[in-house]
């Protein structure tokens, strides 16, 4: 053995594996983060364009997510940084009925888990995004305590308040593998070293299931590519993250969405069709031309906005689009948080205090019955519809 014993071993210093960290340390363990590439957020963290929201139809979603919009809205306070949140809402204008159909019919669901959301007219919509297209425009629904975060600035900070509280950082370590004794995990291997501890949490993200083959674990989570991007800075002039849920141009994209961020910059993502299953992060040739069409359909004004560029991230999915935390029955001391199924930066936080009272032998932060709608166990059919993914 190599180094000091842990309570807890985390692997991933990402979307996840950083709040995990930090709410484990708050609770006064040992901790180690083991990261195979060279800084925190690295991974798909660094790929999320910083929306955050609570307004699903996911009943988990909905609790970790509101959740994690309390610790980004009083980050500040409780730790020092600025992290460029802003709350501004999300926007969903519609204009089609069957959409208006869909939203309408999930916000009893969204009112009943407490989510301040409701359906508005076209000229409230109008208003929240000044300049779209009004042709058609039925109205939507907005939910004023939504907001923005920077994905890297969030990152950092956390990092930053994991150290001051006694977490270990290892970067460029990839896991080769475990340790058991007595059907305990208690060890971790990496290509440097092995470090010794009783509790493990896999926070690994798109690599998920070859980590989890080490084991023994099938963990069902496989990665595809989504591509965004971000404009040079212009004046504010726009408050909510806005999806629109509209089929896009050429039948290649679904839902769309984008937001003004803290320091002025456009930040868009749209999700491709078909999809691109895999690890393949090189940006297409496609994407800015269709994404630009679309964009410029539904808010003309931002015709002359100029691009400054454009990545490719990945979203570790699940067979039914759910995802994955709870402790390991096969192998005692090991936790999974993966499956984020593109919403790990919204769910992060949330997911860092859930992952921290499973460690503490407390009760769920969330409801037994969404508790187990993400469990490892449960029986993974066909994707749900997530009318808000």
């Amino acid at each position: 053995m190599t180094g000091a014993a842990w309570d807890v071993v985390v692997v991933g210093a990402g979307s996840a594996g950083l709040p995990a960290a930090l709410a484990v340390a708050e609770r006064g363990m040992r901790v180690l983060v083991l990261e195979e590439l060279t800084a925190p957020g690295q991974g798909q963290h660094k790929a999320a364009i910083g929306g955050v929201r609570a307004t699903h139809s996911d009943p988990a979603k909905i609790l970790l997510c509101r959740d994690s919009l309390r610790t980004f809205a009083s980050w500040k306070e409780a730790y020092g940084d600025d992290i460029g949140w802003k709350m501004g809402g999300y926007c969903f204008p519609v204009y089609t009925d069957a959409i208006e159909r869909t939203l309408r019919g999930i916000l009893p669901a969204q009112k009943a888990a407490g989510l301040e959301i409701d359906w508005v007219g076209p000229e409230e919509i109008a208003r929240l995004v000044p300049g779209i297209a009004r042709e058609g425009l039925r109205g939507g629904t907005f939910s004023p305590g939504d907001g923005q975060v920077s994905p890297l600035l969030f990152a950092n900070s956390c990092e930053r308040a994991a150290k001051r509280r006694g977490v270990e950082f290892r970067y460029g370590e990839a896991v080769v593998g475990f340790e058991t004794a007595g059907g305990r995990v208690s060890a971790v291997r990496t290509s440097t070293g092995t470090y010794a501890t009783g509790h493990v949490v896999l926070a690994a993200g798109a690599h998920a299931r070859p980590v989890g083959r080490m084991l023994g674990l099938d963990v069902p989570v496989v990665p595809d590519a989504h591509e965004g991007g971000i404009t040079a800075p212009v004046e504010q002039f726009l408050g909510p993250l806005v999806v629109d849920l509209r089929p896009g141009p050429e039948g290649k994209t679904a839902n769309f969405y984008f937001g003004q961020n803290a320091e002025g910059q456009i930040i868009f993502c749209y999700t491709p069709k078909p999809l691109f299953v895999g690890e393949d992060r090189e940006s297409t040739s496609e994407f800015l031309p269709i994404l630009a069409r679309r964009m410029v359909s539904l808010i003309p004004r931002l015709r002359h906005l100029l691009v400054r560029r454009v990545w490719r991230g990945l979203y570790p999915m699940t067979p039914d689009g759910v995802i994955i935390v709870d402790r390991v029955r096969e192998v005692e001391g090991v936790i999974l948080a993966v499956g984020m199924c593109g919403q790990g930066f919204m769910l992060g936080p949330g997911v860092g205090r859930l992952v921290g009272a499973l460690l503490a032998g407390e009760p769920p932060t969330i409801s037994a019955e969404a508790f187990s709608s993400i469990s490892f166990y449960r029986s993974f059919g066909a994707a749900k519809t997530e009318a808000l993914k």
